[in-house]
């Protein structure tokens, strides 16, 4: 479940949550810094299905923390309606700016199927990077019912390049001042406790990703599109 709240929600919201929720063991100084990599192929499939609202489709992202490469990850997120399934595939710095250099064939070594997959799409489907997503993550976590609620601040659209090791691009925010993501996930069911303190669903109940936010913002960048309509 996906909500566009504002501050003044989220802190309290928060502050319902905290007596039985706990945040992120991963959460340094109370959150941490994420930035994504999306590709798209050459029909832009990931995001033109998620416009038409289609219940089964699929997005391919390499995401690290904090502009770092402690960790850095191949992932594919598949989505069947309210269903979602990720997977993931560890890469190495040199790896990912092979991936950005068009050299794709390292990926038919690696030991991982997600890899040799990505291979078929940059190559077949002309799979390529389309846009630099960046925010601010605050996680919540219960393991009753493995719930994990996240909240999204500060979202934006990195431009300038595609090199998300690069600390100084410069960046377009895609949300309104104040406002705020929260995302609520749970693998087994929704506790009571935890529902009850929710927004009303009908409340600003998102449907847009921030894929598309950040798609759309830099979409002056791959067409003339963006001049045309604004």
């Amino acid at each position: 479940w996906k909500y566009l709240i504002d501050t003044a929600q989220k802190e309290l919201i928060c502050q319902r949550l905290s007596p039985f929720l706990e945040l992120d063991k991963h959460a340094k100084n109370g959150g941490y810094m994420i930035r994504s990599l999306y590709f798209d192929d050459y029909y832009k499939s990931a995001y033109e299905e998620k416009d038409a609202g289609v219940l089964k489709r699929k997005k391919y992202r390499i995401r690290i923390y904090d502009c770092g490469d402690s960790s850095i990850k191949l992932e594919r997120k598949k989505k069947f309606g309210s269903y979602i399934y990720k997977e993931s595939a560890t890469l190495t710095r040199d790896e990912v700016y092979k991936i950005l250099d068009g050299d794709y064939e390292f990926l038919l070594q690696s030991k991982y199927p997600l890899c040799r997959e990505f291979y078929f799409e940059c190559v077949s489907n002309v799979m390529r990077p389309r846009t630099i997503v960046d925010y601010d993550r605050e996680p919540w976590t219960l393991d009753e019912g493995t719930v994990r609620i996240t909240f999204d601040s500060d979202v934006r659209a990195a431009i300038g390049s595609y090199d998300i090791f690069d600390e100084t691009l410069p960046t377009l925010p895609v949300l309104e001042e104040g406002k705020c993501v929260m995302e609520v996930k749970y693998t087994e069911f929704l506790p009571k406790a935890v529902r009850e303190v929710l927004p009303d669903r009908a409340s600003e109940f998102m449907a847009v990703s921030k894929y598309v936010l950040c798609y759309e913002k830099t979409e002056y960048m791959n067409s003339f599109k963006y001049w045309y309509e604004n």
